[in-house]
């Protein structure tokens, strides 16, 4: 990969890498926009295979919490921060402690906290070295799962959004949700589903938790790749990314893709694929945004409760897109990242 070829292509701003030899840190931060405020984006600890990958990484999620933040009308841009290595490897608060200064190196730009690999405890030692953190011990974020919670709450909120369009209703009573992935989201989400009245299809490769969801809520169980054949009305990713592509698209059976899954789209072009297949996508960056908003929140020294209100706010935001897809004869993804990129440019 050509590092500046690839901060062109993502159009970020900074590609900062750290390397301590005392600790074994070694790490990348990309701040994709600073435009309506400091980046924000947690710090994955992750085994990458090459600084490359994990540079790569780092440049795709960055980009993705700039939109996710900027849809949900935060004054923050996007960042992500990469540790590569194991996360049970040795000198772990040693290296956290380096990342720490790192993260201070940068004066600010880059605000970090809690993502893949890492927890509350670990930005606890980060924050010894910088107050650039969020997630600590006692935060907001901290308590409970509070940030899953009301990622799942949005996500639940699009999904009714998306009934409304493609139903003429919100009701989710006789729908059946085929849901991917059931960490902490994923499981939330079923769990307000059922409330709904919606029946439940799952899959996860922890036979546990799918048995967990059977038990509590009358899931049907399959297999992790069977799930996208699943018929369902609406499939819900929950777990990994670029998962609509050229070898699922023509799997799905349901009317509605809505999920808490980062950039789901393989490639810009699957989400006109799915327009052509009849199939309504929900933007993912527009509706998993209940974690960020949180954090937010948080930030501001408010509350869970006001943490929830600003939630709600991503049903009508979802609607707007749909609207004006409709308006631009366009795909809803497209339409979701041209509202965006007006949001960026300014007044």
């Amino acid at each position: 990969m050509d590092v500046l070829e690839a901060m062109r292509d993502f159009g970020c701003e900074q590609l900062a890498f750290a390397s301590d030899p005392g600790s074994g840190l070694q790490a990348v931060i990309a701040v994709h926009s600073t435009k309506r405020g400091p980046a924000m984006g947690g710090c994955r600890l992750y085994p990458y295979a090459s600084g490359t990958d994990a540079a790569a990484d780092a440049l795709r999620l960055a980009k993705g919490m700039t939109y996710k933040s900027a849809m949900a009308g935060l004054p923050y841009g996007g960042g992500k921060a990469v540790i590569l290595g194991d996360p049970a490897g040795a000198k772990r608060e040693e290296r956290l402690r380096a990342f720490g200064r790192f993260v201070e190196s940068l004066g600010g730009r880059y605000i970090t906290g809690v993502d893949l690999g890492t927890e509350i405890r670990d930005m606890d030692v980060v924050a010894l070295e910088t107050r650039h953190v969020t997630d600590q011990t006692g935060s907001l974020c901290a308590a409970g799962s509070l940030t899953a919670e009301m990622t799942a709450y949005g996500v639940f909120l699009g999904i009714l959004a998306s009934a409304k369009e493609a139903y003429g209703s919100e009701s989710l009573a006789g729908r059946t949700a085929a849901v991917q992935g059931l960490g902490k989201v994923g499981a939330s989400l079923c769990r307000y589903l059922h409330g709904a009245g919606a029946s439940l299809t799952v899959s996860d490769p922890d036979v546990g938790k799918a048995r967990q969801a059977a038990a509590a809520y009358g899931a049907a169980v399959v297999a992790p790749d069977a799930i996208y054949d699943a018929p369902c009305d609406i499939f819900a990713p929950c777990a990994l990314g670029g998962i609509l592509n050229d070898a699922t698209l023509p799997r799905l059976h349901c009317r509605i893709v809505a999920g808490a899954a980062n950039n789901q789209l393989d490639r810009p072009e699957h989400g006109e694929r799915l327009e052509q297949l009849g199939i309504l996508y929900a933007p993912d960056y527009v509706i998993n945004a209940g974690g960020v908003i949180t954090t937010a929140v948080d930030l501001e020294g408010g509350t869970a409760k006001e943490a929830a209100q600003r939630v709600q706010e991503i049903y009508g935001t979802l609607r707007q897109v749909f609207y004006e897809a409709d308006l631009y004869r366009t795909c809803t993804a497209k339409a979701a990242d041209r509202r965006v990129e007006r949001l960026l440019a300014g007044p």
